[in-house]
């Protein structure tokens, strides 16, 4: 390494991340590879060393290899090995539950992916690709991609089929996203090299592997739009398939190269979401008819609603569902969901100037972008839903918007802070905010924001007939005891002058559990209610001495 800081040009500096690269990333063809010598200490000889700097650099200097020195290949070893981390954070979050969409959709609601492809080394097979209207990927050496349940199953074929010695991480993740994560619908952008976008498409099929070619077998077929050259804004991601989605700035300034060229009547397919009504929203939401009928009432009058209530009665969960409800369809594109903070500010909510690599400029936030959408779909209802929203600084947060948002000064303009625009808020957006009447460490909302909304206090579901049928479904006597000692406690939450109604534990502590086994109950007593006890009743020991041994025996 300190041959390599003193002269960049000469020395190759074989640290950790650099050794993995050449080594083990796949990046580096094989068939170097293999002549290399093995490194199997930090020690190595002076011969060893430079053996490996000069294949390395006759490489780099050849027409094979888009990196063309040692400096460039240092630069995208760090840049590639943090991409590798960052995904394999991401399959361990997902491994834990994948949240999906801005509205946190539904499994059965599918929102649009965007994808960054490579056709090719040095997008040799594009014209292939457009004339045929597909797009294609390689490893044809393991065959059909849809006979494997999984990356691990892929990766130790490619392991028996090609070379046993390299790691294949990423190329099982690559070929597993192909066969089973695009779908139709999904919008994909083609690339060549690190600087040029080629082209823009909409996939139209399934995974396919098509053994009648001669290479690259595995193929969607792709209506490709756009096709020409543009300048890609910054450096793409070098891997052939790369999952852009959750990058949505990234996502703008792609899609603002071919917003001036004029396309000839080609749109989306419509994508067909699931239907939701009132009677699927009450037999999930353990809420009963009349309060339901009361609370859509609110919405859709008011526009602006807070649904407010104690931990655990299900507030996010019950918002995302009403928005649907009323919508009568799960289109996770006309919900969104923001969380407010201390640091949440006006920026982050309409617009403001953010650094840029050219120095500053004008963002839009989110709901901002949101009203635009919202705008030119003015027939159908857009729900904007803010969760712990009395975390925030409201006024700093809504600035002027605190007028537009009243449901009487909708469509109503107002000059905005950063912007020469004029700006109103559309009559078919309703905004649905979250708050936990039971954090203290709150202040009251102001006049201000109160007389602009609704509140609605959501109490627990114990005694509503959905979730009477769900603890019928579980039959479990302990379980029972349990529900029954919940609503003794919250009697007495009830009663106490310190706390009231509004500190009530809800239901939502108790659903969905996929076993009620006596541990996970008493996982639930002894690891959420009790310290919640603790919070509520810091000055009472003894009270909270005597609820936590009535939940221990109820489960006894």
């Amino acid at each position: 390494m300190g041959l390599f800081w003193i002269a960049p040009n000469a020395f190759l500096n074989l640290d950790q991340r650099n050794t993995w690269y050449i080594y083990e990333s796949g990046k580096v063809p094989s068939s170097l590879v293999k002549t290399l010598p093995s490194i199997e200490t930090n020690k190595i000889a002076a011969s060893t060393y430079f053996d490996i700097v000069e294949k390395l650099r006759a490489y780099l200097q050849s027409d094979a290899s888009e990196l063309k020195d040692f400096m460039e290949l240092s630069a995208e070893a760090w840049r590639y090995s943090e991409e590798v981390n960052e995904e394999k954070r991401q399959e361990k979050a997902h491994a834990k539950g994948t949240v999906k969409g801005a509205a946190m959709a539904d499994e059965d609601v599918e929102t649009t992916h965007y994808w960054l492809y490579s056709p090719g080394e040095g997008a040799g097979i594009w014209d292939e690709c457009c004339k045929n209207g597909i797009m294609a990927i390689g490893w044809d050496e393991i065959g059909d991609l849809s006979q494997y349940a999984s990356k691990t199953e892929m990766k130790q074929a490619m392991k028996e089929h090609i070379d046993p010695e390299r790691p294949y991480t990423m190329a099982a993740h690559a070929t597993w996203q192909f066969a089973n994560e695009i779908k139709p619908g999904d919008i994909v952008f083609a690339k060549k090299g690190r600087s040029i976008v080629i082209g823009r498409g909409i996939v139209t099929s399934d995974y396919e592997f098509d053994d009648s070619r001669n290479d690259n077998k595995n193929v969607r077929k792709v209506n490709w739009t756009h096709k020409g050259e543009w300048p890609h804004p910054g450096q793409a991601a070098m891997k052939t398939l790369t999952d852009i989605t959750s990058y949505t700035d990234y996502i703008e300034k792609l899609n603002a190269l071919f917003e001036s060229d004029e396309i000839d009547d080609v749109e989306a397919e419509e994508v067909r979401y699931p239907v939701y009504s009132k009677e699927k929203f009450l037999s999930e939401v353990y809420m009963d008819e009349a309060s339901y009928d009361t609370l859509v009432g609110l919405v859709l009058n008011k526009k602006n609603v807070i649904l407010q209530g104690a931990p655990g009665v299900g507030k996010t969960f019950a918002a995302k569902r009403l928005a649907y409800s009323i919508m009568g369809v799960k289109d996770p594109n006309r919900v969104m969901m923001v969380q407010f903070h201390q640091s949440y500010s006006y920026e982050d909510f309409i617009m403001g100037f953010r650094p840029s690599e050219k120095g500053f400029e004008l963002k839009r936030g989110a709901f901002y972008s949101f009203c635009k959408d919202a705008e030119i779909d003015s027939e159908n209802e857009y729900f904007f839903i803010i969760d712990e929203i009395n975390r925030g600084n409201l006024s700093k947060i809504f600035g002027e918007l605190f007028m537009l948002i009243e449901n009487d000064k909708r469509g109503v303009e107002l000059q905005l802070l950063y912007s020469d625009e004029k700006f109103s808020v559309p009559d078919n957006v309703y905004i649905i905010g979250m708050m936990n009447t039971a954090d203290r460490s709150l202040a009251m909302l102001d006049y201000a924001l109160r007389r602009r909304f609704a509140f609605y206090e959501m109490k627990p579901g114990f005694n509503t007939d959905g979730f009477r049928k769900y603890l019928n479904g579980v039959n479990s006597n302990k379980f029972n005891k349990l529900i029954q000692c919940m609503e003794q406690l919250n009697s007495s939450i009830v009663g106490d002058e310190s706390l009231g109604e509004g500190f009530c534990i809800g239901h939502s502590y108790f659903c969905n559990l996929k076993d009620v086994t006596d541990q996970a109950l008493a996982a639930i007593v002894e690891y959420e209610l009790i310290p919640l006890l603790k919070e509520y009743w810091f000055d009472e020991p003894a009270k909270v001495k005597t609820w936590a041994d009535n939940l221990r025996s109820a489960i006894k």
